[in-house]
């Protein structure tokens, strides 16, 4: 009996192997395509936390009769968590994280969390940075939030 079972273990680890492994490996290649597809690109990223910087710069800037300095250095962004939201009547993510940056001409390179809000353009092609203005609850007769967007600026390709 023993002999029998030694030649079956051989079968047996084939047959899995040829029906499972692939299966479980296109399991994987699913799931792993769905979340990679839904974040924006690193790119996009640095994009809009370099622009939220600035408009927070300016916004302090102008309230304080101040010059905005130059522009930001972003770096090391990492996304904890990100979920889908709407953003007026589009779709949009809320995308949460660390990310390492400092103003320019400064040495000093810091390590802050964050929360954007990206809405993807009509066509796909572009993103947009969206601010919300005031609490939802004082948003409107439906509770909506209101929502500020910026386009995110197009970077040459190089």
């Amino acid at each position: 009996m023993p002999a029998v079972l030694s030649r079956a273990q051989p079968l047996l680890f084939r047959w899995l192997s040829a029906c499972f492994l692939p299966l479980l490996l296109l399991v994987c290649l699913v799931l792993t395509g769905c979340s990679a597809a839904a974040q924006p690109p690193r790119s996009v990223l640095l994009q809009a936390l370099e622009l939220q910087i600035q408009l927070t710069q300016g916004a302090i800037a102008d309230a304080l009769a101040l010059e905005a300095a130059g522009m930001p250095e972003v770096s090391r962004v990492r996304v904890a968590q990100q979920q889908p939201i709407g953003i007026g009547e589009a779709k949009g993510l809320r995308l949460q994280g660390q990310f390492d940056w400092r103003l320019a001409g400064d040495p000093i390179r810091v390590d802050s969390p964050f929360e954007l809000f990206l809405q993807r353009g009509e066509r796909g092609q572009s993103w947009r940075l969206a601010r919300p203005v005031g609490p939802a609850s004082a948003a409107g007769a439906e509770g909506q939030q209101t929502w500020i967007t910026n386009p995110l600026p197009l970077k040459a390709r190089g």
